[in-house]
C-alpha cells in the first residue's frame, strides 16, 4: 500500500491500518520499536505529527510503503509562490477590513495572482525569505 503524502495524512493512513489490520498498540510497539505511549501520541486521531524515524518504523510494521513526492523545480517554485502570496494578501485584507476597506473575492484572487507573478519574476531571496 504506498503512500505519497503529507505527515498528517499519512497518519491517518496508518492509523487506518492498524484498525484495519487489527493490530493492537502492544503487538504494534513490539513490531515496530517504538513505546505503547508514542504509537497512542501519534495515531491519536488529533496528531498531526511524528518523528520520521517512528512514522518509517510503524509504517514498516503495519505494511506500508511510503515513497517521497518530488516536484520539479518549477512546480516547487509555483506551490511556494502561491503559498507566500495567499499569505501577504491575508495579512493585506485583515489589515484592510480593520480599516473597513475590505475586498472582494474576486480582487483577493487576482492580488494573488499578481503576487505570485511578481514572486516568480523578482529576486529568488524574496519567494523563500520568511
Amino acid at each position: 500500500m504506498p503512500v505519497t503524502t503529507n505527515q498528517p495524512e499519512i497518519l491517518t493512513t496508518l492509523r487506518a491500518r492498524r484498525r484495519e489490520l487489527g493490530m493492537t498498540f502492544e503487538i504494534l510497539a513490539d513490531r515496530s520499536g517504538v513505546s505503547v505511549s508514542t504509537l497512542k501520541r501519534m495515531l491519536a486521531s488529533t496528531a498531526s505529527d511524528a518523528s520520521m524515524s517512528d512514522t518509517l518504523a510503524v509504517a514498516q510494521a503495519l505494511g506500508v510503503t511510503l515513497s517521497a513526492r518530488m516536484p520539479s523545480a518549477e512546480e516547487f517554485r509555483e506551490e511556494q509562490a502561491h503559498a507566500k502570496a495567499r499569505k501577504l494578501v491575508r495579512m493585506v485584507q485583515g489589515t484592510s477590513a480593520l480599516e473597513s476597506q475590505g475586498v472582494d473575492d474576486d480582487h483577493i484572487r487576482r492580488m494573488i495572482e499578481r503576487t505570485v507573478r511578481d514572486l516568480l519574476n523578482g529576486p529568488r531571496r524574496k519567494l523563500w525569505a520568511s
